[in-house]
């Protein structure tokens, strides 16, 4: 029996097998190796780890977890959970079935891209979803920001940090309100409505929007807004609530609705996509894992 299974091998789960690990506590982490940044080359804003590329950070995290030996690294699928008699079971791809007394699922979340020809291609090399992830990096260029969805105002504001030449492209949609449209023209940005034929690019990096009728508009960077959702199906298997961006509704601590079910990093946080808050939700999770036990066990 183990003390806890962590599904998803992303920096929240690491992290919370890293507190796990260091208490002694029995656990396994499976993680089928398909992490959201897996487009990224650099990582941002984690200090001591700012610019390091994401397999170099799982590769330092496995490391780290492999000095305690009460922690299991399983690189495998997790498919099924269900909770009896307050056992966790946790069926493998391969067929294997784990007992645990508790489950973190910090099994992240998936991006859903507007399908715009030619975003893809550039998406993680001169386009982006995080300006405090990659604002710097493409600072003082002319940007672009492609959203389909209400409420892209917030992160045209945030970019004024970096760059004075933003023009915001809606792909055909109506997205702002009049008010909106007027506060960003006095600061200098421009919102096109035409919709997008195709974004045209080199090696992955952003020249050119073009329009379907035809106007063509030079950039060199830019950001996207997106929906996320989640990666894995567990959460509402096991009948984990949401909120109404999809994320697990947890205590400040990670507990869901399910007792002895936690969640961490984007798989509650979304649409929140930065490395140091899903491994500082690892931590908490973990933290309340072992003072759970402890609570039951005396």
């Amino acid at each position: 029996m183990l003390d806890c299974v962590i599904i998803g091998g992303g920096p929240a789960g690491m992290n919370a097998a890293l507190v796990l690990g260091r208490a002694r506590k029995n656990i396994m982490l499976f993680d089928d190796d398909k992490p959201r940044n897996s487009v990224t080359h650099e990582s941002h804003g984690f200090i001591t780890r700012d610019g390091i590329a994401p397999v170099e950070f799982k590769r330092l995290a496995k490391e780290d977890l492999q000095k305690y030996p009460s922690i299991s690294l399983k690189n495998e699928k997790v498919t099924g959970l269900k909770k009896e008699n307050n056992i966790f079971l946790i069926k493998t791809s391969s067929g294997n079935l784990i007992q645990s007394r508790k489950v973190i699922l910090a099994t992240g979340v998936k991006d859903q891209l507007p399908p715009i020809k030619g975003l893809k291609e550039l998406y993680g090399k001169s386009i982006f979803h995080c300006p405090f992830c990659d604002g710097w990096e493409l600072r003082e260029r002319k940007l672009v920001v492609v959203s389909e969805m209400e409420g892209i105002t917030h992160m045209v504001k945030l970019l004024t940090n970096w760059s004075n030449d933003i023009i915001v492209c809606s792909n055909g949609k109506k997205i702002l309100t009049g008010e909106e449209k007027e506060m960003l023209a006095s600061k200098g940005i421009r919102v096109l409505e035409e919709e997008i034929a195709y974004l045209h690019g080199e090696e992955g990096q952003l020249q050119e929007v073009v329009f379907t009728n035809g106007d063509r508009l030079e950039r060199n960077g830019g950001f996207v807004g997106m929906m996320s959702k989640q990666a894995s199906p567990l959460a509402d298997i096991i009948g984990c609530k949401v909120n109404e961006n999809g994320g697990i509704i947890t205590d400040e601590f990670g507990r869901t609705n399910i007792e002895g079910v936690y969640a961490s990093g984007d798989t509650s946080t979304m649409p929140m996509a930065q490395l140091i808050f899903a491994a500082s939700d690892g931590s908490r999770a973990g933290i309340a894992v072992v003072s759970d036990l402890l609570a039951e066990d005396f």
